[in-house]
């Protein structure tokens, strides 16, 4: 017998509570590659995309369907075409997407359907609807590749979309578009998603794929997971990389989250199906699981002004009063006003930090990092860190530090390695306080 033990399950409950505040309404384009389906995780997905719905999150799901389209072929012993990371659609891979398509509909109404005891989904009622929300046309003919029954999205029906959802209902979209003329289209799960987001406006844009996320070398194998890029970040990265062809490339959903944020989609992220819970994990708890790209502009951060001075220090001041951070004067922090960063919310100052370089080091240190506690588990403290690391970068820095006595573990777990104050660029050795005993932390920054 499982038993819930309060001094574990209260903490956990009420940390994930701002973020069941702060998603109730908003809009979610979910989108789910075949393989996951094919891997046989529909059923526990299912269930975590009901807890969603049932937190009052407005859900579309877009399915897609390479692995079972493949299959099909397969067993019609017809050979499968791929070009520019896209199927060519002849007339009988149209039939086995069509197959496939039906297929996964049903597979997954019925998954939405399950209401056994003792499940996430005991209790639940989740109406699913598909239908024609889709215009599409054809691909064409792109360098001498004729894609015959291949499409784009021309048009999303965002209004009926937006009409089904608002009444509770979770809106499925396959992977398929209808010209005028009635003809229909082989579409690629990830456009029909990103243009759907894009439409709608959605609050996030979530792919459950193959991949963990983007890595923070995006092509070493073994570093650890980015998760979060600000989306000039993310361009960045995209144009280190060619062109992809194929889903596990590092551009390939990357690509989509790009153009969506670029579209007005405030967050866009890439999960790994195989984690069983990364939807819940992703969504209600601070570290996430994959990688999320954001507009970092959504997030009122920016440098410092001068009329942030008092929000400043009035957000400080709890934290140097309890010992956290070194005190600082008014005077202090008006001098160094170009050095700090700040996250507004309706005016209000929420969080803060400063860079100050040592370029004869090639390093900076980061200080007075602060985040307000009516806002903390929020990601404002990473969204801090990942502007400090731009800046540091931007000036031709290899290296960030920064000096605590009681937050060493959440540096540590974000990349930083303790050093002895050794280490230290000679200025700012001389003016470490020996009697605080500060942990000196250090991390390479990536190029």
């Amino acid at each position: 017998m499982n038993l819930v033990f309060p001094h574990t399950f209260v903490p956990w409950f009420r940390s994930v509570a701002p973020y069941i505040h702060a998603y109730r309404g908003e809009t979610f384009v979910v989108a789910v590659a075949g393989e996951m389906i094919a891997a046989g995780k529909l059923n526990p997905f299912v269930q975590d995309l009901a807890i969603l719905h049932a937190m009052g999150i407005k859900i579309v799901l877009v399915h897609g369907f390479r692995p079972q389209v493949s299959e099909q072929l397969r067993a019609k012993g017809h050979p499968e075409r791929f070009s520019h990371g896209l199927r060519v659609t002849d007339a009988t891979a149209l039939d086995a997407a069509q197959e496939a398509a039906g297929q996964l509909r049903f597979e997954i109404e019925a998954a939405f359907s399950q209401g056994l005891p003792n499940t996430p989904m005991a209790n639940a009622t989740v109406r699913v609807i598909s239908g024609n929300f889709l215009t599409a046309q054809p691909v064409g003919v792109v360098d001498g590749v004729d894609f015959m029954h291949s499409g784009v999205v021309r048009k999303v029906d965002a209004p009926a979309i937006r009409r089904a959802i608002d009444t509770g209902t979770i809106v499925l979209l396959s992977p398929f578009g209808f010209s005028p003329t009635g003809e229909a289209f082989n579409l690629a799960m990830e456009h029909v998603a990103t243009a759907t987001a894009i439409a709608l406006q959605a609050d996030k844009l979530i792919f459950m794929t193959e991949v963990p996320g983007i890595r923070e070398i995006f092509d070493d194998p073994e570093s650890p997971i980015d998760t979060e890029l600000t989306l000039a970040d993310a361009r960045r990265i995209l144009g280190k990389l060619p062109a992809p062809t194929h889903p596990t490339d590092t551009a390939f959903y990357l690509q989509h989250c790009v153009k969506a944020c670029e579209a007005g989609v405030e967050r866009s992220h890439i999960l790994p199906y195989s984690v069983d819970g990364a939807l819940l994990m992703e969504v209600y708890t601070h570290d996430g699981i994959g990688t999320m790209v954001v507009d970092e502009k959504l997030e009122s951060l920016r440098e410092a002004l001068a009329d942030d001075v008092g929000g400043i220090l009035k957000l400080i001041e709890p934290f140097e009063q309890d010992g956290t951070l070194v005190r600082r004067e008014r005077h202090e922090i008006e001098r160094d006003l170009a050095n700090y960063t700040v996250i507004e919310h309706d005016g209000v100052i929420f969080g803060c930090a400063a860079l100050y370089p040592y370029p004869e080091a090639h390093t900076a240190e980061m200080a007075a990092l602060t985040v307000s506690p009516e806002v903390q588990g929020q990601g404002d403290g990473d969204r801090l860190l990942k502007r400090i690391e731009q800046r540091a970068r931007a000036l031709g820095l290899t290296s960030l530090f920064v000096l605590t006595t009681r937050t060493m573990h959440w540096f540590i777990k974000r990349g930083f390695q303790q050093v002895d104050p050794e280490w230290l660029p000679e200025g700012r050795k001389r003016k470490y306080n020996w009697d605080r005993r500060s942990v000196v932390l250090v991390k390479k920054l990536s190029s």
